[in-house]
């Protein structure tokens, strides 16, 4: 299914179901981190959604510098890592999370997907916009 794409890319969901790249998930025995962002309208509340959503520890991940970090160097020392797809649906079009904060967010995402192929593991991320 992901045969096309890339290991380490940020890009819009598309043709992609969410279902679909879970099971592919499981068949690669890569990580699957799913957050749905619709509920957020400020920046605090997209990262506590996304933070809660891949079950990161209380309080990590609050700010773009914490969740680039938590994403990259704090997974590496959790040992070994497979992959990962990671899917975060309908981020918010809100006054307080706006094109700017979605660009940076994303941005945070493109930096881990560099961090992860400079490691030879896929870090794959798929977005859509609300």
């Amino acid at each position: 299914m992901l045969a096309s794409v890339p290991p380490n890319l940020v890009q819009s969901i598309r043709a992609f179901r969410v279902g679909e790249l879970q099971e592919e998930a499981a068949r690669l025995g890569q990580h699957f981190l799913y957050a749905h962002c619709i509920a957020g309208a400020t920046k605090q509340q997209v990262m506590g959604i996304i933070s809660e959503s891949f079950l990161f520890p209380k309080g990590v991940g609050k700010n773009f510098d914490g969740l680039r970090e938590t994403l990259t160097e704090t997974m590496a020392k959790a040992g070994e890592q497979p992959g990962f797809l990671v899917v975060l649906e309908q981020l918010p079009n809100a006054q307080k999370f706006d094109k700017e904060a979605r660009e940076t967010l994303l941005d945070v995402f493109r930096d881990a997907a560099d961090y992860w192929a400079d490691k030879k593991v896929p870090f794959r991320v798929f977005y859509s916009f609300e």
